[in-house]
Order: C-alpha cells, then sequence, then structure tokens
C-alpha cells in the first residue's frame, strides 16, 4: 500500500484475516452476522441476521451453555467474552472450530445484554504438545469461570445454612473436586462444627469444642486468617503432629482449609479435603479462595436471616394468645399470617379475653363465663406498628378485666394510643399511628353479642345452612384519631350453629382485590365450606396465601401482601361440636335504622338480599326489597323514633314463607290512602297490599309494626 492511500475498511481487513463480525442483541432476540461470520458459521457467505433459535442450530450445545455461562461472568467483570465454539452442520456433525471474542455489555433498563465481537477459524493442537496443553489450561480457565458462576447464583439463593451447606457439598470443582467437607464455626476460644458432608454421623465429636489454641488446621486459619493447603499425608503429619491421628482415619490425601471471612471478619473455617493427591496450583487455590468468599457470604446472609426468622416467632408467640381453654357450647379459631419481608411482624392481632365474673349486661344473667373477642389493626407493617400493637393489646385487656362495657373499653384505648403515639411522634406527623379494632363481648350461654367497632370491617355472619351476611354494625373513628370519641355498642344474638368471623382488610385485599372482590371470594369460601372452624380457618387462610403462618398451625409463609388476621367464633347446636349438617327451621336478620342514620336504608335492603340469596324468584325478591324499603322510609319520615327490621325466612325450599316486619316507637298506626296522580306520597300501604300475599298493622305497648309476608313459588322441575 503506497504511503497516502486510503486505508482499507475494518470489515476488508478482517476478512482478510478470515475473521467474522457479528453482533448480537438479546432484548430483539437477532444477530446480525457479516459474509465471512456467516462462513464461518456454515452459511453462504453473506450479510445475514438471524434468529437466537438459527445461531444455536449451528453450535454444539454445550459450547451454547457455555456462552450464556462465561457472557454473564464477563459483563459483571467489565472483562471481555472468550470462548471456542464447535461449529456443526445440518446433520449434527462438527465441521469446525472457531474462536469468539466480544466486549458484552448489559442494560440494566432493558434487562438484556448487547455484544459486539469475532469469529475467526481455530486449529485443533496436537494433544501432548505445548499448544495442547495450551488448549487444556484455556478450557480449565472457561470451566472454572462456569463453576464459579453457578456457585455463586446457587449458594446466592440458598436461605438457611443448611441450604448453604447442601449447595456447598454439590459443587463439583473443574478438574478437582473434594469428597469431604467441613465448615467451622468459633463459639467463644471454641471451634464448632456448624455442617460436614462426607463424614459419618458422630466423626466430628472430637473436633467439637476444640480449643482454638490447638495445634489444628482450622483453628490456625481462624487464628491467622491465612489459609492452609497441605498437599500429602506426610505434609500433614509434619506441620501437625499433635493433631494428625484424628484425620489420619479418614483416609484423605490432601486438604485445604481456608478462612471464612464476611465483612472483614473471620467467623469460621471451610475444610476440603480429596482422596487423590492435588498439587494446589495457583489456578486452584484461585477457586477454592472464591469459594470461601462466596460460602461466608451466604452463611452470613442466612444466619442473619435465621436470627430474623427466631426473632420473628418468638414475637408472634408472645403477641399472638392461644384461643384459650373450650369455651361449652362455642367454638373458637384463629389464624395470624404477618406480611412478608424484615422481621415478618406487624400491626394485625387479635386476642380471646376472659371477663370477670358477675352479672352479665344481657337480659338473661347467665354470670360468669363471658369472655371479649378483638381484632385490631394498627397502620403499618414494621418494627413500630408491631411494637405499638402489643402495647394496645396489652391496654385493652386491662380495660376489659377491669369490666368495662365494650363502648368503654375502647374509649379507653382509643385514649391510650392518642397518647403514646402524641408523646413519641415529636412533632413528625409521618409518625402518627391509629389502629382500626373491633371489640365483641360474648355470653356463651345465650350467645348475645355486644359489639363496639372503631373503623374496622364489620362482622360476618355465616348461618347454619351456609347464608352469609355481612352483619352492620355501629362504629366510630379508629383508635388514637380522636382520644374524646364515642363508640355506639350493638347487640345481637349469635344464633346455635352460625359461625361469625372476624377479620383484619388483608385477608379481603389480598391477591389483587378491592374490598368487592375480595369479599365476593371470601364470601364463597364461607358458604361452601362443611367443616368445623378450625378447618375454615385454615381453608380462609390457604384460600388467600397459602399454609397458614399461626404458630400452632405452620411455618411462616414466604411472601405476603399484608398481614392477615382472622378469627372465628361457632356457637355450637344443641352445646355439641362438629359440622352443622341439618338446616335450621328459620333463617333471620335483625337491624336497627336510626332517625339520624337514614343512610342504613340501602343496608337494610342489602341485608334481605342476602337473606334471600337462593329464593326461588326474584321478582319476589325485588318487591320485598321494595316494600321493605317503603316501611322503613315511612317510619323515618313520619315519625321521631328509630325502626327496627326483623326478617324471617322458615320452611323448605320451594314451600318457604318469607316474613318482614317493621317496628318503632310511634302511636300513629298506618291507613291505606288514595293518592292522587301528582302525589309524592301514600302508596306505602297500597304497594303492599298489591305485592304481598299476607299483610297487616299490629299496635304494640309501645309504638307498633307492620309486616309482610310472602310464599315461595314451588321449583320448576327440569
Amino acid at each position: 500500500m503506497r504511503t497516502g492511500e486510503p486505508l482499507p475498511a475494518v470489515g476488508d481487513v478482517l476478512a482478510a484475516l478470515a475473521t467474522g463480525l457479528w453482533h448480537w442483541d438479546t432484548s430483539t432476540g437477532l444477530v446480525a452476522v457479516d459474509a465471512e461470520a456467516a462462513r464461518l458459521l456454515g452459511l453462504p457467505s453473506e450479510d445475514v441476521t438471524l434468529t437466537e433459535a438459527q445461531v444455536r442450530a449451528r453450535l454444539h450445545p454445550v459450547d451454547w451453555n457455555e456462552i450464556t455461562g462465561v457472557v454473564q461472568l464477563a459483563a459483571a467483570e467489565g472483562t471481555l467474552a472468550e470462548v471456542r465454539i464447535r461449529i456443526m452442520d445440518e446433520r449434527g456433525r462438527i465441521i469446525r472450530v472457531v474462536r469468539s471474542r466480544s466486549r458484552p455489555a448489559y442494560d440494566s433498563r432493558k434487562k438484556a445484554y448487547e455484544l459486539i465481537g469475532t469469529l475467526q477459524e481455530v486449529t485443533e493442537p496436537t494433544p501432548g504438545s505445548p499448544a495442547g496443553r495450551s488448549a487444556v489450561t484455556g478450557d480449565w480457565r472457561r470451566s472454572r469461570e462456569a463453576f464459579l458462576l453457578d456457585a455463586g447464583r446457587a449458594l446466592a439463593e440458598a436461605r438457611s445454612t443448611a441450604e448453604v451447606l447442601r449447595v456447598a457439598a454439590g459443587l463439583s470443582m473443574p478438574g478437582f473436586s473434594p469428597d469431604g467437607l467441613a465448615v467451622f464455626g468459633v463459639e467463644a476460644d471454641h471451634l464448632t462444627i456448624i455442617g460436614h458432608h462426607g463424614q459419618q454421623q458422630g466423626d466430628e465429636v472430637p473436633f467439637v469444642h476444640m480449643s482454638l489454641d490447638t495445634d489444628y488446621p482450622a483453628a490456625e486459619v481462624i487464628r491467622t486468617g491465612r489459609a492452609v493447603y497441605l498437599s500429602s499425608p506426610e505434609e500433614y503429619r509434619a506441620r501437625y503432629p499433635l493433631t494428625w491421628k484424628l484425620a489420619q482415619r479418614f483416609n484423605r490425601r490432601s486438604w485445604a482449609f481456608l478462612p471464612l471471612t464476611a465483612s472483614g471478619h473471620t467467623m469460621g473455617a471451610w475444610m476440603a479435603a480429596f482422596t487423590y493427591p492435588v498439587a494446589f496450583t495457583p489456578d486452584e487455590r484461585s477457586v477454592l479462595t472464591t469459594v470461601a468468599r462466596m460460602l461466608a457470604q451466604a452463611l452470613s446472609r442466612a444466619g442473619t436471616a435465621e436470627t430474623e426468622r427466631e426473632l420473628s416467632e418468638g414475637l408472634q408467640r408472645s403477641m399472638m394468645p392461644t384461643t384459650g381453654p373450650a369455651v361449652p357450647g362455642m367454638d373458637v379459631a384463629a389464624r395470624y399470617v404477618p406480611t412478608g419481608g424484615g422481621l415478618q411482624v406487624g400491626g394485625d392481632w387479635y386476642d380471646v379475653i376472659p371477663l370477670p365474673g358477675g352479672p352479665s349486661r344481657s337480659p338473661a344473667k347467665p354470670g360468669a363465663g363471658r369472655f371479649a373477642l378483638v381484632m385490631g389493626d394498627v397502620q403499618g407493617h414494621d418494627v413500630r406498628a408491631a411494637g405499638l400493637m402489643g402495647q394496645l393489646r396489652i391496654a385493652l385487656r386491662a380495660y376489659a378485666s377491669e369490666g368495662h362495657p365494650p363502648d368503654a373499653v375502647l374509649t379507653r384505648a382509643s385514649r391510650f394510643l392518642h397518647g403514646i403515639v402524641d408523646d413519641s411522634a415529636d412533632d413528625d406527623l409521618a409518625d402518627l399511628r391509629f389502629a382500626t379494632c373491633l371489640y365483641a363481648e360474648v355470653d356463651p350461654r345465650t350467645g348475645v353479642l355486644e359489639v363496639a367497632r372503631a373503623g374496622h370491617p364489620d362482622p360476618v355472619i355465616r348461618m347454619a345452612d351456609g347464608t352469609v351476611l355481612m352483619r352492620p354494625t355501629a362504629g366510630g373513628l379508629p383508635l388514637g384519631v380522636d382520644p374524646d370519641a364515642d363508640y355506639p355498642t350493638t347487640r345481637f344474638v349469635l344464633e346455635p350453629g352460625e359461625t361469625m368471623m372476624l377479620c383484619t382488610d388483608g385477608l379481603i385485599e389480598t391477591g389483587g382485590h378491592d374490598l368487592d372482590t375480595g369479599w365476593q371470594r371470601i364470601r364463597t369460601i364461607l358458604e361452601q365450606h362443611e367443616g368445623d372452624a378450625e378447618e375454615l380457618a385454615d381453608a380462609l387462610v390457604q384460600a388467600v396465601h397459602g399454609p397458614s403462618s399461626h404458630h400452632t398451625t405452620g411455618p411462616l409463609a414466604d411472601r405476603r401482601e399484608d398481614d392477615i388476621a382472622v378469627l372465628l367464633l361457632n356457637r355450637l347446636c344443641d352445646g355439641h361440636g362438629g359440622a352443622v349438617t341439618a338446616r335450621p327451621e328459620i333463617r333471620r336478620t335483625l337491624l336497627t335504622v336510626a332517625q339520624a342514620e337514614p343512610e342504613r336504608v340501602a343496608v337494610a335492603r342489602q341485608q334481605l338480599r342476602e337473606l334471600l340469596h337462593d329464593w326461588a324468584s326474584a321478582d319476589q325478591v325485588d318487591s320485598a326489597v321494595l316494600l321493605l324499603s317503603e316501611m322503613l322510609t315511612n317510619v323515618l319520615v313520619h315519625t321521631d323514633t328509630d325502626a327496627l327490621l326483623l326478617a324471617e325466612v322458615s320452611g323448605e325450599p320451594g314451600e318457604r314463607r318469607m316474613r318482614v316486619e317493621v317496628t318503632d316507637a310511634g302511636d300513629d298506626l298506618p291507613h291505606k290512602r288514595r293518592p292522587g296522580e301528582l302525589a309524592s306520597s301514600g302508596r306505602g300501604l297500597v304497594l303492599i297490599e298489591l305485592l304481598a300475599d299476607a299483610w297487616g298493622v299490629e299496635p304494640r305497648g309501645v309504638g307498633k309494626s307492620i309486616w309482610f309476608e310472602l310464599y315461595e313459588p314451588p321449583r320448576s322441575r327440569p
């Protein structure tokens, strides 16, 4: 080439050197090759863009797997990725060997690699020649890189000390693999055995509690932080004559003792023993040193995780009570599942509190035996929330044990939480916390429940025949928001065979569900379940999140979106246990609609629809809801009193009777009018007479009641 002439193109120079160019983008899955690279791949000599599958079909399967590992390692270390590849034809025969060199770049946004490299044909060296020995060394180093990448990934995924030891025992090092492993720890000034492999159970006894001053390789490694390599039994005996007899009986030929160092601290030692002589070349020592570093990091992470799990389980055992001794006529079951991450503790809790003896506030006054159920949720899923939860739980227990009624218990608890949160916040509004809570006092003899609610979801009632109703109760602000808040009490009766469910919103709003869709999912489980309360509690938790993590029933689950607490109270039929098999004669609901709460008319309509979920005639259900709305509205508009709704369904399917009765304390009896076309009222009794099968107005000692009945038509036969 004459001086002054332009330089040839890079591609022309590489083609003259029988070197091809290629570009691979894993985000698109396409590989662009020039004419020379295409020829080396056994394709026509022309520029072409191929898919990964087309390129992979031309490469030996083992080499393709090696490419993946080498590329990831080179990208992590910022070095060149170099690998030898066997090219195959359509019949699967090897036609040549090429060397690929590239510098991979990783795009974290695309989560993909981009590589630009070269392909060049190489000649297989003669075995035994200097070139042949060099090729063997190169293959070993490539295998070493792939091995270290796989070992690092496996150790990083191990979540417990036992898993780390299993991974370490299964490592197959390139060219040399130990058949005996031991991991030594340190306790005070003595060695401990964390785990071992390749020895019989009990073989570790002489090495347990060995002083660090002992003339033993592992003790020396921990004292000095430097590795010890022993290539032969003679070398072992010469350097450590006092402890050679302990190692002699294992019939090993070479040993490597390496320090396990994490965060600059030597936490133990790792022994790799071989039944054949190992020279421990620089390459072999490099592999062992790298594995020891990864093993130390994995053991450190696993130890931290196990400590956190133990602390988490201890917190759960201390904060979550058992359901207490058996209550005659009642069956109580509870589950708690913490959210994932950290210490896996949060602000959800439940409690079962025995109440002091003495007369009950219920009309029957049965005396002692009463208890309280508590379900609560402190805002947040961190240790701060767990701490507040523990304090609030203790306060609630104290107030309940003093004999206060439900509304007073919640008022005092709200004042207590407001005080401790306000004192600890230091004017940092971000740390202000509140808690929702439901407190229910239970009389097991009569089934009477007195419920006070502080911003918490309403209880759910599952009737003996599987009908499920959301039981509306009066409520106040969450605890801690207003120290002077009031919490009205709602009283209702849990009938024999019925089950009440209390839960936190984590049970409902998990798995992408909102309150509506989550409630429908839970309702289906409640309706279809046929077992006892314990089985139902398991079914609810497993359907939402897998196995329960309650300390009496199973381990912690791996991942949680929100804490879950669920508490079930089943009133047994005739005081006997077991699932309910007989359909009750009457299904009923009771609800009060106060003058100051006209919005509860909509709640009453929904209650009636849920009570009639399996009624044969949808038209009759619509009529019943319309008539109920008219009756409740008349009470709120024409009297100054509250309305009490009682709805009942009795009889066998196809022959059932629906009775809806609304009672108020007003003195004026309603009478039927004939309103004009433009009148805005006066049609209530006309509608009842038109749509009901039977109806009536009955005066009471104080006030009156108006009722109607509808009779279910026989179900049509298919």
